[in-house]
């Protein structure tokens, strides 16, 4: 059967270059997506903004780029902040629901002991 595509890694170049393999460049086809990945390739820091250097490319009609991932919106920081607030609230509101109902039950426990010592009073005032 012919052959259409080998898949075949070259681990040890030779003297003489392999014609259309070896002896041309060719540049990736997409550049990366991910924030931090696109901050290493161009050496920024962390205050940089990321999509002014995303690699584009042209198609037929238009330029595209990637959606960049992973990258740090005052949206993302503001959901962050109302999460960490709601998270706060609970435990605020855990803590109350806990001191109501322990200062509940202990009313609840006098009132117990108060009742119990008021039958006790009655029977040794019947015994009499």
């Amino acid at each position: 059967p012919d052959l259409a595509v080998m898949h075949l890694v070259v681990s040890k170049k030779g003297e003489q270059e392999i014609p259309g393999l070896t002896d041309d460049q060719r540049p990736r086809r997409l550049g990366p997506k991910r924030a931090s990945h696109i901050r290493k390739l161009f050496g920024l820091e962390k205050q940089d903004d990321v999509r002014k250097f995303v690699v584009r490319r042209e198609t037929a009609k238009k330029k595209k780029a990637p959606k960049i991932q992973r990258l740090i919106t005052p949206a993302m920081l503001q959901r962050k902040r109302y999460y960490k607030s709601q998270v706060r609230k609970r435990m605020v509101l855990g803590k109350q629901l806990k001191e109501d109902y322990h200062k509940r039950l202990t009313e609840y426990r006098q009132e117990q002991k108060e009742a119990r010592a008021s039958e006790v009073a009655k029977k040794k005032k019947h015994e009499k």
